[in-house]
């Protein structure tokens, strides 16, 4: 029988505790071979604070950890003893259900393009009024006109003696207000 991927509940701000107990419950019953991995699904942010560039990590599924293993009455009941732990989603609550290999790879390429290209903390939305923080416009509010993820840049319609001017700015020179 193949490993597939289940969704397992856990208390919210307890997904490391409980993928590190799983692990070591699995190690300790010598159930290794049936399972993979156990993974929270994080992604990097990047945000600006006082003028520094800090990455930080955002669970994107907060409360839930993904296990790769084969279900079997045993390893059923392994995950299910382990502290902080709520159930399974999917399925019946003795029976759960795997999610989608298509699921399962679309969270999975979330989390490796988190770590290759972090994502803004703050995400900003066209027709935002936003504060610029930093460059020559420093202290002028300005309209989002564009946004532009790829490369963490907006045009930003800034009112300048009386005319409005679309200006270039990366995300880490503005602040929403």
């Amino acid at each position: 029988m193949a490993l597939r991927w289940y969704v397992v509940h856990a208390y919210s701000n307890f997904e490391n505790k409980v993928k590190q107990a799983l692990e070591e419950r699995i190690e300790r019953e010598g159930l290794q071979k049936y399972f993979g991995k156990i993974l929270v699904p994080t992604e990097e942010v990047v945000e600006m604070k006082m003028g520094q560039q800090r990455k930080s990590e955002r669970k994107f599924f907060p409360g839930y950890v993904l296990v790769q293993m084969e279900l079997t009455d045993e390893t059923w009941h392994l995950v299910r003893n382990v502290p902080r732990v709520l159930g399974f989603i999917g399925g019946t609550s003795d029976r759960p259900s795997p999610i989608s290999d298509k699921e399962a790879n679309s969270i999975l390429n979330r989390v490796e393009e988190g770590v290759n290209k972090p994502r803004p903390k703050v995400l900003f939305e066209a027709g935002e009024v936003i504060r610029i923080i930093d460059g020559p416009f420093k202290d002028f509010n300005g309209n989002i006109e564009e946004v532009n993820y790829e490369k963490n840049r907006l045009r930003v319609s800034v009112l300048i003696f009386g005319r409005s001017t679309p200006v270039e700015l990366e995300f880490n020179q503005v602040e929403k207000i």
